[in-house]
């Protein structure tokens, strides 16, 4: 029996115990709530300002188990294994196996058709409740993230300088990149700048929000999987998908991308943008603010004129298709072993609604206004953000306690501040970023198979996955034909890919 398995085993053993009050114990008292939840940073101090504040609110004490985040799915499945599981938990992944077996199991309550009489809990979208859904079930509250968020940023001065208009298109895009290389748009007259920056592929899973599936989609390929005919299929089982590849291909062949695209790590792609090598980048929209700050520590007075933003753009034939994220991230679930009935569920639910309303969501997501930050024009102001104490709110809320919240998120209208920043373009910036959402919205490519599990994917998964997204990088790399790869998307469908395409049809429009 492997490591898995013996994990799951001793969870549904735990959980057995637990059902006959031997296991993970009943909860303490109703005045009290422990929680299991990832964290960025230091963790916060229980008798600090931001928790005292937090406890007030919700009329609970607070015990929170706070996990460094790297070390959050292991510790997430030993607690699952352990059947000594808190009150309520994040959970990062409803479709990892040990949660999937785990809450199929009994350990926690399904939520599906409990929320409606939470106001901050129902669900404020409708496509991220289905994506939330663990075979048709949640057991959970999803944690809002902005549905679409994926953008095209810019240097803006180097537009400016060669004269070029925002891209509306991916041909304006490439004659944007094209430029950017060869036209020497920081004017040191010499030829040592590129187009586009593309990261390392983030993920095993050939699906992985990167710009490489962003472009796909632009070009009207699935997102991830799609329904053609009445079929479910692959991205990669499209024509267009092999659009997709060649404007990619362009790209790379034409050394419009940064020469370590294959292998630059996520974690500095803002470096070549801001150290003027790059001028484009395919993410998410907030990292234009990243880029912002970047740029204001370099040059406190010009930064504001070093960024642009465009929303997703149309293919040559002037169709569009926009990106979309899955508009959550993670859920908080509540334990069946330590919850045992209606009214302790109520209870719990009543708590997290608290954490959710506006004053909740503010504190967890901004802090304690008047103190850490001040509301100018519906905008949240750090205030003396050098003073120590402010120093420590600021890193409780933003490492650790905005993890506990189920409506706060920048990009989310509604619920916590969002912070503003001084100059008017920048301004202007979260203006835009909320309207091409919306725009982009309209024409959004959404996953089916979100809601859905398949089994053989959770047995061969780690086998299967990297059989195509290698494939690909190599075949941009110029390492393997176009034949070849076609070859290697054929071997991922005999090896298991068929299966997993029969097991996600069958569940598709079965359990919503």
């Amino acid at each position: 029996m492997n490591t898995t398995s013996r994990l799951l085993t001793a969870g549904l053993l735990a959980l057995s115990l637990a059902a006959c009050g031997t296991g993970g114990g009943e909860k303490a008292a109703d005045d009290s709530l422990t929680m299991m939840v990832p964290l960025f940073g230091t963790a916060p101090d229980p008798k600090g300002e931001v928790q005292t504040a937090v406890e007030k609110l919700l009329g609970k004490k607070l015990s929170i188990t706070w996990v460094p985040n790297a070390e959050y799915p292991d510790k997430t499945n030993v607690t699952l294994a352990s059947g000594n599981i808190p009150d309520v938990m994040v959970i990062q992944d409803q479709k990892g196996p040990q949660f999937v077996k785990t809450a199929e199991a009994g350990a926690f309550w399904d939520l599906t058709d409990k929320l409606d009489k939470y106001p901050n809990l129902k669900s404020k979208s409708e496509q991220a409740w289905l994506n939330s859904k663990t075979n048709g079930k949640n057991y959970g509250v999803y944690r809002v993230r902005p549905l679409l968020r994926s953008a095209v940023m810019i240097r803006k001065d180097w537009l400016d300088k060669l004269g070029l208009k925002m891209p509306e298109t991916t041909e304006d895009l490439y004659t944007i990149a094209k430029a950017f290389t060869e036209k020497d748009p920081d004017g040191n007259g010499k030829k040592d700048t590129y187009g586009m920056i593309l990261p390392k592929w983030p993920s095993p899973n050939f699906s992985a929000s990167s710009p490489y599936n962003v472009i796909d989609v632009w070009f009207g390929a699935p997102n991830n999987y799609g329904i053609r005919d009445g079929k479910l299929v692959t991205e990669y089982d499209v024509p267009e998908f092999w659009e997709a590849q060649k404007y990619l291909k362009r790209f790379v062949d034409e050394g419009l991308v940064n020469p370590d695209w294959a292998t630059l790590d996520t974690a500095k792609w803002n470096d070549p943008f801001v150290a003027g090598k790059g001028g484009i980048i395919i993410d998410v929209n907030v990292r234009a603010g990243q880029l912002y700050d970047l740029f204001k520590e370099k040059d406190p007075t010009g930064y504001m004129n070093k960024v642009a933003m465009a929303g997703n753009l149309k293919r040559p034939d002037g169709q569009k298709f926009s990106y979309p994220f899955t508009g959550f991230n993670g859920i908080i679930a509540v334990s069946k072993a330590r919850v045992r009935t209606e009214q302790q569920l109520d209870d719990v639910l009543k708590t997290l609604d608290k954490l959710a309303s506006k004053e909740g969501s503010v504190l967890v997501s901004n802090g304690i206004e008047g103190r850490n930050f001040k509301v100018e024009d519906g905008l949240a102001y750090r205030v003396n953000d050098q003073d120590p104490a402010m120093k420590t709110i600021a890193n409780d809320v933003d490492k650790a306690f905005i993890q506990l919240g189920t409506t706060s998120s920048v990009g989310v209208p509604g619920d916590a501040y969002e912070w503003g920043r001084p100059s008017p373009e920048e301004k202007a910036w979260i203006k835009q970023r909320e309207e091409l959402a919306a725009l982009d919205l309209e024409t959004a490519v959404h996953d089916p198979s979100l809601p859905h599990i398949s089994r053989t994917m959770t047995e061969k998964g780690a086998t299967l996955s990297p059989i195509p997204t290698d494939a690909r990088i190599k075949f941009l790399a110029g390492q393997i034909t176009e034949e070849q790869l076609k070859a290697e998307f054929q071997r991922w469908h005999t090896s298991g890919g068929d299966q997993i395409l029969a097991e996600f049809q069958g569940l598709i429009g079965k359990t919503g």
